[in-house]
């Protein structure tokens, strides 16, 4: 007698594994990606936070009485979230047990502020009102559900200040959009991909997302320029918070020679990580823009005020520098992961070699596009100085 149950596959003994192992695999990336989605904002708020509090050695030298002398919670980074649901709350708690940043640097605008004693409790300020949130804050985090994007813009859009930054985490909606509904440059949306590695397994531990970000391990696996990630974020994005950190310093009025100087020691911080006879690298004019347009800048001019939305819809110099060497990748590795108090570590393999010396201002100011001298590509030059300003359609 035939079986009449050979082709049911709900029948057959092994039925069901593939798809709870699909279904664990698949938990294993939400997991992933909120936790990479946090650590990359943490970052940001951290670099954006370390250009409002300068403490460079450079300060001693140059004149910047004036900008000291504002008060510090002028200085204090604004943080607002649109949204109370998983990520805005995930954001919330790294912000504040992991980024150092007070209760009072918080606010959360969501539906139902009721649901959010855990915050009411420890002093962050809840409610629901977005264009209040937005008047009040340096970054908004977009934490909303896609289907209330379009309302939440139209409430937000007037009131968005100039030294603003939209950060978006909402899913499905591209950069184009973004602007469309904003009417407005300063956006930040990281875009992740995913990709088969031995890391399956990092996601897998049953903790929170801070706890998760409290593991070094989980830090390496989510530095932006580590070679192998199951989360991959995409390399304009990265362009971007740089790009947005010089905004700042070009917000407080800074020339672009004391920018470049005061940057340089956020990111790359003379200390003992070079060694004896090595000094960290220095950052210049056609880091970040053409060659052409750098030389003709004056030593008290600042730098231009750069649109974000097209630094992650173009080919920037900063990102092809990201995208050609090698040794860049590790020194911005290594600042991403101090930059979350993780000690970078390296193999003998992937050793960073700098052994130059870092010139002065004076030498700055009579050659601002001069050369890094630990080799950007020849190519790099080529390209950035074609580069345009105008916007293109994401594909």
């Amino acid at each position: 007698m035939a079986d009449i149950m050979v082709n049911l596959k709900a029948f057959q003994p092994d039925y069901g594994a593939e798809s709870s192992d699909l279904a664990l695999r698949l938990k294993c990336r939400a997991k992933g990606l909120t936790v990479n989605a946090c650590a990359h904002a943490l970052f940001f708020c951290k670099l954006l936070q370390a250009t409002r509090s300068p403490k460079q050695k450079e300060e001693k030298k140059e004149d910047v009485s004036a900008f000291l002398q504002e008060p510090k919670d002028n200085q204090s980074l604004n943080l607002g979230i649109i949204g109370g649901g998983h990520i805005g709350k995930q954001l919330a708690k790294t912000f504040l047990q992991l980024g150092g940043i007070s209760e009072k640097n918080i606010q959360i605008s969501t539906r139902r502020p009721e649901t959010l004693s855990e915050f009411h409790m420890v002093g962050v300020k809840c409610y629901y009102n977005n264009r209040q949130l937005v008047c009040w804050a340096d970054v908004i985090f977009l934490c909303c559900l896609p289907s209330h994007l379009q309302q939440i813009c139209s409430e937000i859009h007037d009131a968005l200040q100039d030294h603003c930054i939209v950060y978006s985490l909402i899913t499905g909606i591209p950069l184009t959009r973004l602007k469309q509904l904003l009417s407005f440059n300063s956006i930040l949306r990281p875009q992740y991909k995913f990709v088969e590695t031995d890391l399956f397994d990092i996601w897998l531990a049953s903790r929170t997302v801070v706890d998760a970000l409290k593991d070094p391990a989980v830090i390496q696996a989510t530095c932006p320029c580590n070679p192998i990630r199951e989360v991959v974020v995409n390399r304009e994005w990265l362009a971007a918070t740089f790009y947005a950190a010089l905004n700042s310093y070009t917000k407080q009025g800074l020339s672009y020679a004391k920018t470049l100087l005061l940057f340089t020691e956020v990111c790359f911080p003379d200390d003992d990580t070079y060694g004896e006879d090595k000094s960290p690298p220095l950052l210049f004019c056609e880091n970040f823009i053409n060659p052409t347009f750098a030389s003709s800048l004056e030593p008290d001019d600042s730098f231009p005020w750069f649109d974000l939305t097209t630094v992650q819809r173009k080919d920037s110099p900063f990102s092809h520098l990201l995208a050609t060497d090698k040794s860049f990748q590790d020194n911005i590795a290594s600042l991403y992961c101090n930059m979350l108090k993780v000690k970078f570590s390296k193999t003998k393999e992937d050793s960073i070699s700098v052994s130059f010396k870092k010139p002065s201002l004076s030498a700055l100011l009579l050659n601002p596009t001069k050369p890094l001298t630990w080799g950007v590509a020849a190519t790099c030059k080529s390209k950035v100085e074609e580069a345009s300003s105008t916007d293109s359609e994401d594909t």
